[in-house]
């Protein structure tokens, strides 16, 4: 398989799922956190060095071959949130059958057959970057621009953000996109000697707080 799988996979149009779901921007707009492209900037930040960090992790992990039921359950035990819960192995499920389709695999059969409900989008990323080729890095790569450019995505419908703005935050954060990237990639290579403990576990309580505030709004534009 060629590197260009990888083109596929973080391609915004790939049939994953996650363009229904907003990363928290939602919730974050309502409250007046986010107004405008700097806004978006601090929000993204905080995004990639929390729960882009873990999810990266996961996917590394994952990529490299840790076991998948395992990850899974660093993964529940990372999200407080039971809205961010269902909400992942949502993406996961749906990023299954995309992978599946795309890159059919054993070890991607088995997983699914093991969590019909879905297993959490991380777990799922990386093991779809495995069938197709890819490496670590690459799934980390994958994991850490999801985390942010779905909310840069969603703010540009949410408040009409000129979308040349929201593309430049993305560019100026691509230096710390490596950075995590680098501390995920070695957190996963860890695992098959220091178990999945050794996972980052950075926080986001305003992530977790807003996902369980706009779980229960009657109307909401986004999943998540």
């Amino acid at each position: 398989m060629t590197r260009a799988a990888l083109l596929v996979l973080a391609d915004g149009r790939f049939p994953a799922g996650g363009h229904a779901h907003s990363g928290g921007a939602e919730a974050a707009v309502k409250a007046g956190r986010i107004t405008g492209a700097v806004d978006l900037a601090a929000f993204c930040r905080g995004r990639l060095h929390t729960a882009g960090l873990v999810a990266a992790a996961l996917a590394a992990a994952a990529a490299a071959g840790a076991d998948p039921a395992e990850l899974d359950a660093a993964a529940d035990a990372r999200t407080p949130s039971p809205a961010l819960r269902t909400a992942a192995r949502k993406l996961g499920r749906q990023l299954m059958r995309a992978a599946r389709a795309t890159w059919p695999s054993a070890e991607l059969d088995a997983v699914a057959r093991a969590f019909p409900k879905g297993a959490h989008q991380p777990v799922v990323l990386g093991l779809t970057a495995r069938a197709a080729g890819l490496g670590a890095a690459d799934a980390a790569y994958c994991a850490v621009y999801e985390s942010v450019s779905g909310p840069a995505t969603a703010v540009v419908r949410l408040l009409s953000l000129d979308p040349f703005e929201a593309t430049a935050v993305l560019a100026r954060l691509a230096p710390e996109l490596d950075q995590v990237v680098d501390r995920a990639v070695s957190a996963g290579a860890a695992v098959p000697v220091a178990g999945v403990d050794v996972l980052p576990s950075a926080s986001a309580p305003l992530l977790e707080i807003g996902a369980e505030v706009h779980a229960a709004w009657p109307v909401r534009l986004f999943a998540s």
